[in-house]
This record gives structure tokens, sequence and C-alpha cells, in this order.
């Protein structure tokens, strides 16, 4: 997947903790220092993960269930002097939600970039993972994690198996703006990208820019909390105005639009009357004054569905006088990817802990997703009956130098088939349980086990034993 970059000129692994939306929020600062070339704390080192740590790497953040705003910035800038820049995917939730390839374009690569999204947590942690393609290691300079209304960016009707992926974020007729590139507020922490590179050709010709200090009404109001300064800039011009958004075919796109009558010669409805088009289908026609009256924010939202193409536009068409816009936003809507079992989880995560299983083999996050990443080394998934989420059906972890033991915890693997632990030093009691229905291949040999065998496996008919 492709992403709409904001630009900027590197920082990680301090870690604070602040409160929003009256709950939590995390600001992990990541690794190595570079201070000289950046401008910003957050900016300044830089993270890698070798493949000495597996292909599979995770930040698992403890959060209450709810929903999130996610912003990373990602940098290359040479650290390690091979001038190659990485390849490797992000996700969130065990959804990939990022894709970096190499080589990254040269200013990219240099000055780095923010990406951000909105996503649900929903079992009381939030995996960020990093995926290395072929040899690569995967870098990351910071990342941010606020608790945000859940009720934002209509919710209620796009549901909460979507996560929302930005491709543009833009606020006409000013400068980039907010945390990280200015002084300017956004109780969400979105920043906002000028406009001005968006416009086609015709529409550079013919825009100007609008701007006040009078106070908006109706700005930084629930559920999306838009900020003020996003409702006193604005364009217009006399003809249509057209901007090109890049996007990925084959996924659905909300889309937000932002306007404010901020100019005092529009004196009543009708006024200043146009119709939003996008990808030629006229989907609404505005009159700012007639919705809100003059000074106020006014905003609503539509989603694109099925894209053939690359590139989204999106024209204002005046019908009386000119259009003015104070900004639009661009979402993909990714759907969540299935994720494991929770009890599959803990299961797995226990044995991590008891068999000692080395950084190497990658077992971080997800056990199972994302589905087009590999699993944890050694461990086969598919989807359950119902294919609501991932389940373990094999572990293969023969001949490894695994020196530890098996956690009680290894029956909650309900569906289990092969489990495959021949030639370890692995020692202690053999679990109570082990011998579940859904076993049918169990290699033990050529370890350390002592202690009687569970009755479950001196009983198991179904099981073939080596």
């Amino acid at each position: 997947m492709s992403l709409l970059f904001f630009l900027c000129s590197l920082s990680l692994l301090s870690l604070s903790l602040s409160f929003h939306f009256g709950n939590t929020s995390y600001f992990i600062d990541c690794g190595v220092s570079e201070p000289l070339h950046f401008r910003y704390p957050q900016e300044k080192n830089i993270r890698f993960f070798p493949l000495s740590s597996g292909k599979k790497n995770c930040y698992i953040l403890p959060l209450p269930s709810g929903r999130y705003y996610f912003r990373t910035f990602t940098v290359y800038d040479n650290y390690n002097g091979k001038s190659h820049s990485p390849s490797f995917d992000a996700s969130v939730e065990g959804t990939i939600v990022f894709s970096w390839r190499s080589p990254w374009p040269e200013n990219l690569a240099r000055d780095g970039a923010y990406s951000d999204l909105f996503a649900f947590v929903k079992d009381g942690e939030a995996d960020v993972c990093f995926y290395s393609i072929a040899t690569d290691s995967p870098v990351i300079g910071s990342l941010e994690v606020r608790q945000i209304d859940p009720l934002s960016y209509d919710s209620a009707t796009i549901g909460d198996k979507f996560i929302l992926v930005n491709y543009g974020r833009l606020s006409c007729g000013s400068n980039q703006w907010g945390p990280g590139f200015s002084n300017d507020t956004d109780d969400f922490g979105r920043t906002w990208q000028s406009d001005s590179e968006f416009r086609t050709p015709n529409t550079t010709k013919i825009i100007h820019s609008l701007s006040t200090g009078a106070t908006i009404t109706g700005t930084n109001q629930p559920p999306n909390f838009f900020p003020a300064k996003l409702y006193q800039t604005a364009v217009t011009g006399n003809g249509i105005l057209e901007y090109e958004l890049a996007v990925d075919a084959k996924l659905d796109y909300l889309l937000w639009f932002h306007f404010a009558e901020i100019d005092s010669r529009v004196k009543q409805k009708a006024d200043r009357v146009f119709d939003v088009v996008v990808n030629e289908k006229t989907v609404k026609r505005v009159d700012v004054f007639e919705e809100v009256g003059s000074f106020a924010a006014y905003s609503w939202s539509y989603t694109v569905h099925n894209l053939s193409s690359t590139v989204l536009t999106v024209k204002f068409v005046p019908v009386v006088g000119a259009p003015i816009i104070s900004g639009i936003e661009n979402y993909a809507l990714v759907p969540n990817d299935l994720s494991t079992a929770p009890e599959q989880v803990v299961a797995m995560r226990a044995l991590k802990e008891s068999l000692r299983v080395p950084d190497r083999m990658g077992w971080n996050g997800d056990p199972c997703a994302p589905t087009n990443w590999d699993t944890w080394e050694g461990v086969t998934c598919h989807p359950n009956k119902d294919e609501t989420a991932l389940v373990i059906s094999q572990i293969d972890l023969g001949s490894q130098g695994l020196k530890g033991s098996i956690s009680e915890q290894i029956t909650l693997l309900s569906d289990l088939v092969i489990l495959n632990l021949s030639t370890n030093s692995l020692g202690g009691t053999l679990p109570s349980g082990l011998g579940q229905q859904s076993l049918s291949r169990l290699d033990l040999s050529n370890n350390q086990f002592s202690g009687p065998i569970p009755e479950s496996l001196a009983s198991a008919t179904h099981l073939q034993l080596v």
C-alpha cells in the first residue's frame, strides 16, 4: 500500500505518559541520536530492528479499549552508511497499514515522513509491528498514540472493523501546521498539510487565499474536535477549483470536507452556492451561509467506493458566486485483518516464555497476523470454522536449541493438530492436559522431561506418539 506522506525534516526509546480524552496516550521516542539534522525532539533519533531479533518486531502498549490516533515518524538518513533505504511493512492491531519499498525518494530518505491513522483497540493492548522484507532492517523514529472520541469520524455508521489511514489532510490557504510543525493545537494531535501541491494547474492560476483572525463558532466540538485554525483560512476563485489526490485502487475512501464563510461580503443565503463533485459525480450542493451562517464551521463526509484508479479528483463547481473551501481530509478505509483468537495468543505467549524461544525466531506480536506476513517461525495457522479469528494448527520447533519447559497454557490451543518439540533440551513435567482432542501427532523425543506421563496422553487413542 502506498501512502501520501507528510514530509518533514528524526528521535526514539524514552517513554512518557500523558492524558487525552480523559485517558492514556503514549509518546515513544526511539533509539540512536542524530541531533543536528532535525528540528524537533521526536525526530532526532532512530531505532532499527536487525534480523538477529527476527523478521517481526513489535511495540505492545497496554491501553484501555477505545479508539486511538496513531502517528509515526519514519526516516532512513543513511544511518548505517550503506546508502540502501530499507523495505518493510508496518501493521497496527494485526493489519498492514504502511509499506516502505527501497529505494525511497531521496528527500523522504533524508528528511523523513509522518504517517498517521485511526484504529480501534479492543483487547487491552495495542500492537504496532514492523516486518522485514528480504534482509532489510525496519526503522522508526517515533511513535505517538492518543486516545480519541470513539464516535469520531462517523464510526457509528462505518463501524469498528476498519482502520482509517490518512492519505491527505489538507488545510486550504495555509502552510503546514499542527504538532511537529507549528505551535498550533489540535486536540487529536493531527497535523494539517498545505493544499497547494494538490491543486491542478488550472486551479493554481485562478485560486487565491482568504484568512481571518475572527472567532469561528462550532469548532473544537465532539466527537471530531476540528480545530478553529482550520476554518480561519480558505481558498476561493472565479471558476472550478479542482484537486487531485493520490490513492490506491480497490479501496474505499472516506472524504471529509470543511467550510466556513469568512468573507464578510457574503451576507445571506444564496450569495455563494457551489457543487462538490467527486470523480465526476456531483455529491452535494453547498450553501455554507444557509447551513450555519457566517464565521461558523461546517463539515460533512462522503465515502467513495471501489476506486478503480490511483487518482481521486475533487472539484468545487460554482453555481452562484465563487466556491470556498477550508479543508479536505482523505482516509483509506482499510478492513481489519483477522487476528489470532485471544485465548490462543495467551497460550502462545506463555509458550514463548516457558520454551525460551530465541529472539531470532521473531515470536513478537500476534502469532498469526497479519495474514500476508509469515506467522511466528515454526507455527502454522488457519481461520476458525466461522472465519472470525485465526487459530494455531501446528507448532514445529524441532532442533531449535530450546532449554525451557512446556507451559500448562498449551491446553488452550484447542485446534492444535501437530506438535513437534523433538531434539531440544526441554525439561520439567509434561502439562496435565496435554493430548487435547484436536492433537493427532506429538513428538517430544530427545528431550529431558521428568515425572509421570499425564493421563490425558496415556489414554489418548486418537494420538500418534513419536
